[in-house]
């Protein structure tokens, strides 16, 4: 696959300004605001990857993940967690 079509197929995955924008304003927790960008900024990140570049602790992490998972507004794969497409 060439680089152009991995790009081609980021960008039409990835959400846009305006889109981040509106789900941000929508989110009431700051957490769950921070956990969203971060995950929309990076692609993809573990629970120790969220933990570390967020310095939260899981007992607050956890809960966000989930109310963020039941939105639809991300998906955990294993280990990997993403912003859902």
């Amino acid at each position: 696959m060439s680089q152009a079509t991995l790009t081609q197929e980021a960008a039409a995955t990835t959400p846009t300004t305006a889109a981040i924008d509106s789900l941000l304003a929508e989110l009431d927790s700051s957490n769950a605001k921070l956990v969203y960008l971060y995950l929309a900024t990076v692609e993809e990140a573990s629970i120790d990857d969220l933990q570390t570049a967020l310095e939260i602790q899981q007992l607050t992490l956890f809960p966000t993940l989930r109310t963020l998972e039941d939105e639809d507004l991300i998906e955990r794969n294993g280990e990997t967690i993403t912003v859902a497409a």
